[in-house]
């Protein structure tokens, strides 16, 4: 029970709990909640990689944690396909149990230990710094290389798009911080999991594109999800792929623990990262919402500021951002406060795009 202790005593607060009685408020309304304050997808999971998942349910025989080449060789057509990177071979790609958990166990499996720095976005999702504090390892949200300071960080993340701004780096910015990085032995691991989901301006890059990292993965991850782009967030399907080296140290921590990513499950990713066209209706879908949502926020006062890609909007009128939470769950809103991700955040709201056509319509009408 002390060990227990210690441990989650390491961690900061869950932030969602704080946000139960404002949900609470905003499910009395007369019509019912429009619960914007959570990325997860309400739309159906492509019927290709349904069928793919039945096809595959039989299934008796433990996975291998590495996947299967079938697997590893469709994250390499789909980021050659969609992305322009080059040069990545299976050995550079690695199947996970849901992004999440990559995010969360990666210092720990890399040995980053106390007393090491992890840095990562000032304005950004909460689990860089839970992974960090598992292993008691100092942090710093910065987005300034010269702010981190004489200390050499043992791993350094970057998110674009980001979560919770919607921002999206230039090929310029990733590989000035891919340089920075190798110039100094810092494990750069880049989040890419809203990487299809732009909106204005140029698409976002991969960091693993020549034009970033010279053609080479050495001293990269890039960690991608198929939650969002495929709707199968319930399935638990993600991979990391970069530097051979590196995949492969996490490769043997992860082995010994059995994390291992079901073969059902593997199937339906190899379906669904073959499959383009679910993901260009599901980007559709988005974008109608998204433009119903901004010129509803924008006409009740708000200010969106970045919102260029991921599933969010990064609304503010200036105020502390529980008041503006209050202020829409008054009106059966719930939306997450932008402190949950920084302390930049703190006159922000992040609202999520990921509800159905009926519940934006709900939310666009009460903004009205």
């Amino acid at each position: 029970m002390s060990v227990s202790r210690s441990v989650s005593g390491r961690l900061p607060d869950f932030p969602w709990d704080h946000l139960t009685p404002y949900g609470d408020r905003a499910r009395a309304h007369a019509d019912g909640i429009v619960d914007l304050s959570v990325g997860t997808p309400v739309d159906p999971t492509p019927e290709v990689v349904q069928r793919a998942l039945v096809a595959a349910a039989d299934s008796p025989g433990y996975p291998l944690t590495i996947g299967l080449a079938e697997t590893r060789q469709a994250c390499v057509d789909w980021l050659s396909r969609s992305f322009g990177v080059t040069g990545l071979g299976l050995d550079g790609v690695l199947p996970v149990i849901g992004s999440k958990e990559l995010i969360a166990s990666v210092a720990q499996h890399l040995g980053v230990e106390e007393g090491d720095l992890v840095v990562y976005p000032e304005l950004a999702y909460p689990t860089y710094e839970v992974g960090a504090a598992l292993v008691g390892a100092d942090t710093l949200a910065t987005d300034s290389l010269t702010s981190i300071g004489p200390r050499t960080p043992k791993i350094l993340w970057i998110n674009s798009p980001s979560n919770p701004t919607g921002r999206v780096l230039p090929v310029d910015h990733l590989k000035k911080v891919v340089d920075w990085c190798r110039e100094r032995g810092v494990l750069l691991i880049s989040d890419e999991c809203y990487l299809e989901l732009t909106w204005t301006g140029e698409p976002a890059v991969s960091v693993l594109h020549p034009d970033v990292c010279g053609g080479s993965a050495e001293g990269i991850l890039a960690v991608h999800s198929l939650s969002k782009r495929s709707n199968l967030a319930g399935y638990r399907c993600a991979f990391v792929a970069g530097d051979p080296a590196v995949i492969g140290e996490l490769l043997a921590v992860r082995k010994n623990l059995g994390l291992q990513m079901p073969a059902p499950q593997q199937h339906a990713m190899i379906a669904a990262l073959n499959d383009d066209a679910h993901v260009v209706e599901q980007h559709a879908r988005y974008a109608a919402r998204r433009v119903k949502l901004k010129a509803a926020l924008e006409g009740a006062g708000f200010t969106i500021d970045h919102s260029e890609g991921a599933l969010y909007l990064w609304a503010s009128r200036g105020e502390d951002c529980w008041e503006t939470v209050s202020w829409f769950a008054d009106r059966g809103i719930l939306v997450a406060p932008g402190s949950f991700y920084g302390v930049a955040g703190q006159q922000h709201v992040r609202v999520a795009l990921t509800a159905t056509d009926e519940r934006i319509d709900a939310a666009v009408a009460r903004l009205g």
